[in-house]
C-alpha cells in the first residue's frame, strides 16, 4: 500500500474529477429533462462523495486527528457536508434535481481547496490544540452546509416562479411551496448549528487561544453578519408570516454573505488565517 498522505491526495483530485463530471452531466439534465442522465449524475456525484470521504479518512489517518486545522481541510469539511446535506434531501424528497444546484457549489469549493497549500501539518500551534476548535469548525461547517441546501431550493424557487405554469422545465420542478419549506427547513437546521459552532465555540475557542471572545476580526465580523441575517430571516417567517419570495430573497442575502465571509477568510488577514 502506498504512503497514505500521497493516497489522500490522489483520492482528492479523483473526487474532484467526480464532482465536475457529475456538475456537468446535470447540466445536460436540466436541458434534456431526461430521467436516465438525472440518475447518471447522481450516481457520479455518490461516487465522487466515497472518494472524498476516503481521501478526509486517510488523511485524518497520517494526522491522528481530524482534519479541520487550516482553509484546505475546513473547505474539505464544508464541501463534505454539502455533499451529505444532498443525500438526505435526496432521499427525504427524492429530488435529483436539487443536485444540480447543489453539486457546482461543492466543485466551487473543490476548486478552492485544490488552489490551497495541502501541507499535512503534525505539530500544531496552541491556538489550534483545543477541542473547542474542534467544535467551533465542525459544527459551524454543518451548519454553513445546509445553508448550501436553502440556497439551492431558493434558487430553483425564482426560477419556477419565472416560467409559465404550463412550461415543460416548469413542469419537472418541484411545487413552489414545498421549495419555500424545503429552504425554511434547511435554515431551521443550520441556523441552530450555525449560532453554536460559529459564534458560541468560537467565542470560547478565541479566550482560549488569544484572551479575548471577541476580537472584530474580519471571520468573526462576517459570521455575525451571516448570524444576523439569518436571525432576521426567521424572525420576518415566524412574526411577520413572509414566504415565498420575498424569504427565499433574504435567505440567499444570508447565503451571499457566508460565501463573502468565506472570502475575507482567504484574503483578508486575520486571526483565523492559518492556512
Amino acid at each position: 500500500m502506498g504512503n497514505p498522505a500521497n493516497l489522500e491526495l490522489q483520492f482528492f483530485w479523483w473526487a474532484f474529477i467526480g464532482y465536475s463530471a457529475a456538475c456537468l452531466t446535470y447540466i445536460v439534465f436540466l436541458v434534456s429533462g431526461k430521467s436516465k442522465v438525472s440518475a447518471t449524475a447522481t450516481g457520479l456525484m455518490a461516487v465522487a462523495f466515497v472518494l472524498h470521504t476516503a481521501a478526509m479518512v486517510l488523511r485524518a489517518v497520517v494526522l491522528h486527528r481530524i482534519p479541520l486545522t487550516n482553509m484546505f481541510e475546513y473547505i474539505n469539511l464544508f464541501a463534505w457536508f454539502a455533499a451529505v446535506f444532498y443525500f438526505a434531501v435526496l432521499y427525504l424528497y427524492r429530488w435529483q434535481i436539487v443536485g444540480a444546484f447543489i453539486c457546482p457549489v461543492i466543485f466551487m469549493l473543490m476548486v478552492a481547496g485544490s488552489l490551497l497549500p495541502k501541507d499535512v501539518e503534525m505539530q500544531l500551534v496552541p491556538a489550534l490544540q483545543s477541542y473547542w476548535l474542534k467544535i467551533h469548525v465542525t459544527v459551524a461547517a454543518l451548519g454553513e452546509a445546509a445553508f448550501v441546501v436553502a440556497f439551492a431550493a431558493n434558487i430553483l424557487y425564482f426560477i419556477k416562479n419565472g416560467l409559465s405554469p404550463d412550461s415543460p422545465f416548469s413542469q419537472r420542478l418541484p411545487d413552489l411551496r414545498k421549495l419555500d419549506q424545503l429552504s425554511y427547513k434547511a435554515i431551521t437546521v443550520g441556523y441552530p448549528l450555525f449560532t453554536v459552532g460559529a459564534l458560541f465555540a468560537g467565542a470560547i475557542w478565541a479566550e482560549q487561544a488569544w484572551g479575548s471572545f471577541w476580537s472584530w476580526d474580519p471571520k468573526e465580523v462576517g459570521s455575525l453578519i451571516v448570524w444576523l441575517v439569518f436571525t432576521a430571516y426567521l424572525h420576518a417567517r415566524l412574526v411577520k408570516g413572509w414566504s415565498g419570495t420575498r424569504a427565499a430573497v433574504l435567505s440567499s442575502i444570508g447565503f451571499l454573505c457566508t460565501v463573502l465571509t468565506f472570502l475575507a477568510n482567504l484574503f483578508l488577514k486575520g486571526l483565523h488565517s492559518y492556512g
